[in-house]
Order: C-alpha cells, then structure tokens, then sequence
C-alpha cells in the first residue's frame, strides 16, 4: 500500500501577511464590515494577490519596481474579468483601493517612496435626479402613510437607506424648537439630521401609525405579520428599492428611480438653493468634499446663473 505524502500549506507571503494587517486596521478603525469585506477584501485578496502571485511578488519592496504595477492596470483592462474583460469603472475602483493600500503600506514604513498604480480614466456620467414634483407625484401615489413617510425622509433629508430602514422611534430628537433624526451611518459614526418640516408626521406614525401589538422599535415595519414569527419585521434595502421603484412607475416617473437617487437630488436641491457644501456634507454624513464635488456636476449652466444672480441681488 502507498504511503500518503502530507502536502504543508504554503507559509503566507509577506505580502499577503501586509493585507492582512491592513484589513485588521481599517476594522480597528471602524470601518463597516461590508467595507472591509467588498470594498478592499476583494480587491486585494480577489485581485491583487493573485497578481502578486503571478509575477512573484512576495515582498512588498518589489512592488516599487519601475512601471510594475502599471502592468497590473493594463492587465485587469485586457483580460481581468471572468469573460476576459473588466468595465474601466470596476478596474478604477479596484485600483483605488489596491493604492489606498499601498499608501498606508508606505506609512507603515513597507515601502520605500511613493508606489501607485496607474487608475485608467472612466467616462463621467451625470446623474439624473428627481425634480420636487417628482418626489410629490410618488409620495402622493403612495396608499400609506408609511410609504409616504418614506419617500418624504429620502427626498428632504439624503439619507442612505440603511440609514433610513435602521431608524427607530427613540431616534426623534427635538432640542428646544429644533428637530432631528438621528442617524447611525457608515462606520457607526452617528448624526443629527435635521427635519423640521417633517418632524410631527415622524412622531405621529411613531405613536399612533404602526400596528399597536408591535414588538420591534423599528420606525418603518411590514405592513403585514411575517409567517415565520408572526411579527411585524423591519423594512430592508431590497423592500424601500421595490416599493418606490412600483411609486415611480404608479405615478408616471419616466426616470429609472431607486432609494440612493433621493439623496443624490437632495443634494443638488440643496446646492442650488445656496446651503453651504460643508454644512451638507455634514448632514448627509461625508467627511469630505468629494461627494458634495461630484453632484456639482448634475448643476446645469442656469442653477450657475441663477445661483450669481441670488448672491448679487443679497449685497
């Protein structure tokens, strides 16, 4: 009889080892689990490794060789994807986050001097965004107050809508004459969004609008008990998605319409009315400019005009 040969698994690279570390302290920084997983797990272990793999790359001074990872980027765009080809969108966003990783490799003191891989340049596309009587028209065709309720908190405060389905009824804060919702976002990082319009509808279907024998503090439930546990589940993403998806269609919205276009057209509403950009990241939970920047580009040639005209006719 054959002996059986024990085959010992490969020592992990050091390479491999620095994306580990990494990934260990963007969790330690509190970033979201599905950041961590989708938005550099993937694109480092699913991508880059691999890559390193292939070209013998196991320690991270060789990536600071010339033009090296510009083969990485050429690479991804010829025949990176599975039918041999990536959209220049998805090798953009994963050369983003293999360089955010080599940035804090440097910091780290890994590598010496600046490495970066060549990003390909991707079209820009403008957004479309809803008009007010857009977002009226849906809420109006809306046959609850729930869902009137949640197509009004998508359009006038911009939250994402794992902010919106994660809010409970303890989350309507009023200080003085001033009213909130408070949001938890992305890292876990909590806010005070304001909605003094909207603040009474809020607390009115807080405590009068959901079903009495409800057991979750959920604001927005299931109109209907779960077969499962006969309980009255919270909302999901999918469910917002679908609901104002039927809205749109109901009330004659030509435009493709989802729970993230809400925010992207609070945020040109806001711009072209004046708000300060800084203030409105602050309120739709940015930490930078970069978003806020990028909505400027949905501004058309006339919000530029009229917005000059407003400043001139204030002095």
């Amino acid at each position: 009889m054959a002996e059986l040969t024990l085959v010992q698994p490969q020592a992990a690279t050091a390479v491999e080892r620095l994306v580990e570390e990494f990934l260990a302290s963007g969790r330690a920084r509190g970033l979201s689990p599905k950041t961590v997983r989708e938005g550099y797990g993937y694109p480092l272990r699913g991508i880059f490794l691999p890559w390193c793999a292939a070209e013998g790359i196991a320690e991270p001074r060789q990536l600071a060789a010339p033009r090296l990872l510009d083969r990485l980027t050429s690479q991804l765009l010829e025949q990176g994807g599975k039918r041999g080809q990536l959209s220049r969108h998805s090798v953009h966003s994963y050369v983003r986050a293999i360089n955010v990783f080599l940035a804090w490799a440097q910091q780290e003191g890994e590598l010496d001097g600046r490495v970066r891989a060549q990003a390909p340049k991707v079209p820009r596309h403008l957004v479309d965004v809803l008009t007010r009587e857009e977002i009226r028209a849906m809420e109006d065709a809306a046959a609850t107050e729930r869902d009137k309720l949640i197509v009004r908190t998508l359009a006038d405060t911009g939250v994402r809508v794992g902010e919106l389905i994660g809010l409970r009824t303890t989350d309507l804060v009023a200080q003085g004459r001033a009213y909130y919702i408070k949001v938890e976002g992305k890292g876990s990082r909590q806010r005070l969004v304001p909605v003094p319009r909207l603040f009474q509808r809020l607390q009115r279907f807080a405590q009068r609008g959901r079903p009495r024998d409800i057991r979750t503090d959920r604001l927005f439930v299931s109109l209907r008990r779960s077969a499962r546990g006969g309980d009255y589940e919270p909302l999901t993403s999918s469910g917002v998605a679908q609901m104002v998806r039927n809205l749109a269609e109901t009330a004659g919205v030509k435009k493709r319409v989802y729970p993230h276009v809400f925010r992207h057209s609070f945020v040109t509403y806001e711009l072209t009315k004046g708000m300060n950009p800084v203030q409105l990241a602050q309120i739709v939970g940015h930490t930078s400019l970069a978003m806020i920047q990028q909505v400027y580009a949905h501004l058309s040639p006339q919000d530029s005009y009229e917005a000059m005209l407003k400043t001139l006719t204030e002095d």
